[in-house]
């Protein structure tokens, strides 16, 4: 057990202004390539035919927004402009605009961390995802809200995890409960219990990095998962798959598989300032055919400890493609 002093003063977390010109920069690769070839395409006077169509694809899908969401997209253009809604590609911007925004705000879902205390996010994902990193920056974002915060080293794979996460834990002056070895679920019910004990609002706990196919490691979330219950029935009350978006489309199937799992109730969608595939959160809000999408509650574009924000669709938008 790591124990680093009193909780931060949540005045001294950076001010959120600014934050839509911090966004639009971190999209910059995204923006960059929808921008460049966006631009063209919408020129005054460019009739609506299907040349016109068939480019706008292509540029869709080349940010990644994925085969499901460009077919959403054009066939709601498509139909704007049968209507005589839109009568050239100038005009038709804005409609892509509008249309992007209405298919992200139903994935932009802000996380509610009332309904317990103390209130239980699970945290999984791939290796390299930024899992542990997102962690740390998650125990900042709750702290600047006033929130007592507790970390579960629970990837007892890695001894650098572990390391790292103590450092989150110094860095945010928030005590990490670790083992130096053990069972996952061992930690984290400690965890549990120890933040019951000291009415700490949130409970941070991370899990092994795994691939999809490795059953005995999803087997092993499947097991942490029912010990957290058993330590707080109801509970984790989040569940939250961290994807790295430069895996574009790949992100989609870890997010199938990881939901068949251990039921997914929200996204991290990190290094999107690293990425030209921006366009996945488009995916997501379609994917989960006849149900209701993921939603997406953080998005990180940066190194920095405030680069790690709330998903609003609106700053998202205008970010990717205001001029």
């Amino acid at each position: 057990m790591f124990g680093f002093g009193k909780k931060k003063d949540p005045s001294e977390a950076a001010p959120a202004s600014g934050w839509l010109a911090r966004l639009q920069q971190g999209l910059g690769k995204t923006r960059e390539q929808l921008g460049a070839r966006l631009g063209g395409l919408f020129g005054a006077g460019r009739k609506l035919d299907e040349a016109f169509y068939e480019e706008l694809e292509t540029v869709l899908l080349t940010a990644d927004v994925g085969v499901a969401a460009t077919s959403h997209l054009l066939e709601a253009l498509r139909t704007q402009a049968r209507r005589g809604q839109f009568t050239d590609a100038s005009q038709l911007r804005d409609g892509l605009r509008s249309e992007l925004r209405h298919m992200l705000q139903t994935v932009a879902q802000p996380l509610e961390t009332g309904s317990a205390k103390p209130f239980v996010i699970m945290l999984a994902g791939v290796n390299g995802a930024g899992k542990t990193t997102s962690i740390g920056k998650l125990a900042h974002f709750f702290q600047a809200q006033g929130k007592s915060v507790l970390l579960a080293a629970g990837d007892t794979f890695r001894a650098a995890a572990r390391e790292q996460l103590a450092a989150w834990g110094e860095r945010n002056n928030v005590t990490v409960i670790a083992q130096a070895s053990g069972d996952a679920a061992a930690v984290i019910f400690d965890a549990i219990n120890a933040a019951r004990a000291r009415g700490i609002d949130i409970v941070l706990a991370d899990t092994a990095g795994r691939l999809p196919t490795q059953l005995n490691l999803m087997d092993e979330i499947r097991k942490v998962k029912r010990v957290i219950d058993k330590a707080m029935p109801g509970a984790p009350h989040e569940v939250l798959l961290v994807l790295d978006a430069n895996t574009g489309q790949n992100a989609l199937a870890q997010l199938s598989a990881f939901d068949a799992a251990v039921s997914v109730t929200g996204l991290v969608l990190t290094k999107l300032d690293g990425t030209a595939k921006g366009g996945v959160i488009a995916g997501i809000a379609l994917s989960r055919s006849g149900g209701k999408p993921v939603p997406v509650r953080f998005i990180g574009v940066g190194e920095g400890v405030d680069d790690l924000r709330p998903f609003v669709a609106d700053d998202f938008v205008a970010a990717l493609l205001d001029t």
